[in-house]
């Protein structure tokens, strides 16, 4: 329920912003970081990564929980004591815990049961509550049903992604980008590739090209069993899918912030490619990278491929979206791996020929 605006709210409210504010004005700005890729660059063709796992809690979806929370408050749906419930097992419970911490909120995480002790370890250092559910299609009623308990507010961040942000400027993921690459010898990039988990980075990005004019197209890399890829060639909202083993991206149902007409191109990705990228990856820059990273990899290297074969020149930018470190006791661990990915090997050899 909206909040009804007392002095004392305002008091509360123009408090939690300054903190807020505060927090981002504490941090620099994410690093871009140029991909050693001789093969490409001998043709013309630079390749980079913004490197989102500097944030303070290491995801990308550290801005997108700055966002959310920022706008929830300016709409005036959060107040003091409310309760914040996200539907989120991975990367933005994490943030949007650290958020909630720091405005003194509770806050719970709904997640399927068979979400990662550590994961779990995560959001609860930050003073989260879990609450379970059976499977994955539980969360988002299951989320709205303890913000009603509670008195709280549902975040929901596959509603809000897509307009939190301002796509406009303010230093969003975009602008960022092309502030970063004004000196580089290709600075306004021919392709952004991204995932979608929400669908809201996609849109932030795909709406500033726009609006600056940018010669920019965005391409989504779109781990298999994800609906997007089919939702984006059919407009179909109802369309549903098994659902994606690469965490963070892709999604069993068209989410309201993936916004099909600002994306380009789709690029489905199967598992064992983007394990065999993130594992390749993680070599390249000397640390590991968790497995959307390596999913925008194999996309960004397709493009670079097509782009070498028609003798085109440019620059390809993308994301690494958290650190790899989160992943060790299942995406880097080849036991994992094998159990539920399957064999990566004829992936890694077709990677490395790429490569050499």
């Amino acid at each position: 329920m909206p909040t009804i605006t007392t002095p004392a709210h305002d008091s509360w409210l123009h408090g939690a912003i300054a903190r807020i504010e505060a927090d981002y004005q504490r941090s620099a700005d994410t690093h871009l970081i140029p991909l050693p890729l001789p093969t490409f660059s001998e043709a013309g063709i630079d390749l980079y990564l913004k490197d989102e796992s500097t944030h303070p809690t290491g995801s990308l979806k550290h801005r997108l929980a700055r966002s959310l929370f920022l706008y929830a408050l300016c709409n005036g749906w959060v107040d003091e004591g409310s309760t914040i419930v996200e539907a989120s097992s991975g990367s933005t419970a994490v943030s949007e815990a650290y958020f909630a911490r720091l405005l003194g909120l509770p806050f719970v995480a709904v997640m399927p049961r068979s979400t990662s002790a550590e994961k779990i370890a995560l959001i609860e250092f930050y003073g989260g509550r879990c609450h379970f559910v059976e499977s994955a299609g539980e969360v988002y009623e299951a989320a709205h049903a303890v913000a009603a308990q509670t008195g709280g507010h549902y975040m929901d961040q596959f509603t809000y992604a897509e307009r939190a942000t301002d796509w406009r400027g303010n230093n969003n993921i975009a602008e960022s980008m092309f502030s970063q690459m004004q000196r580089e010898r290709h600075p306004v990039p021919r392709w952004i590739v991204v995932g979608a988990g929400t669908g809201g980075t996609s849109a932030t990005i795909g709406r500033y090209v726009r609006y600056q004019r940018h010669a920019t197209q965005v391409c989504v890399a779109d781990p298999a069993g994800s609906v997007f890829g089919a939702y984006h060639r059919t407009g179909d909202a109802l369309l549903t899918a098994p659902g994606s083993r690469i965490e963070g991206i892709g999604r069993p149902r068209v989410e309201p912030s993936f916004i099909r007409t600002l994306v380009d191109r789709m690029e489905e990705v199967q598992d064992v490619d983007s394990i065999a990228a993130m594992r390749a990856l993680s070599t390249l820059l000397g640390r590991r990278v968790g497995p959307s990273t390596g999913t925008n990899f194999v996309a960004m290297l397709t493009l670079a491929q097509q782009m070498r074969a028609r003798g085109e020149q440019g620059s390809i930018l993308s994301l690494l979206c958290d650190a790899g470190e989160r992943y060790l006791p299942t995406y880097h661990d080849a036991a994992w791996v094998r159990r539920c990915m399957g064999d990566c090997a004829a992936a890694e050899q077709r990677l490395r020929a790429l490569l050499a």
